[in-house]
Order: structure tokens, then sequence, then C-alpha cells
């Protein structure tokens, strides 16, 4: 999958990766490979990048509000800003 970070002044991230956590407006989701289409809210939180399957890889981030896409095996995040953990 597809994924893309993006914020008003930059691409903070942009690559090949098995899945991402979210904290959505109603607690934490996690998007994978292949996932259907969805459009959802995001609040203030930390999020995470599964780089693989086993968790061994990860980098994450601290949010705050936007929004995520899923769509053709792409996760397009849109937040107001993030700082690299």
């Amino acid at each position: 999958m597809t994924l893309e970070i993006l914020t008003p002044e930059k691409k903070l991230y942009s690559g090949e990766v098995y899945g991402v956590l979210l904290p959505g407006i109603t607690g934490l989701f996690e998007i994978l490979d292949k996932h259907a289409p969805l459009v959802s809210a995001l609040k203030n939180g930390t999020l995470k990048i599964l780089k693989d399957k086993n968790n061994k890889t990860s980098e994450s981030y601290s949010i705050q509000s936007g929004f995520v896409e899923v769509l053709n095996n792409k996760a397009t995040v849109l937040v107001e800003g993030a700082v690299a953990l």
C-alpha cells in the first residue's frame, strides 16, 4: 500500500507500507494493504506507520487534526501539522 502524509507546508512522508495506525475521532483504527475505500476524520494524536508485517520497523508522528482517504490501495493523510517522534 502507498502512504502519503501531507501538511499545508510540505509532504512529510511518501512510500510503500504494510499499514498505518490512525487516531480517528471515535478511536484508533488501522488501515492495511488492500483496504476498502474510506474517508475519515482524524483528531490530535499519534500516527504510527507499520513498514512491515511483523511491526519490527515503524515510524511515529504526533499529528494535529485532519482527514484520511483510502482509494485504490493508496492512503492519503491530510493533517494541519505533524512532528516526527
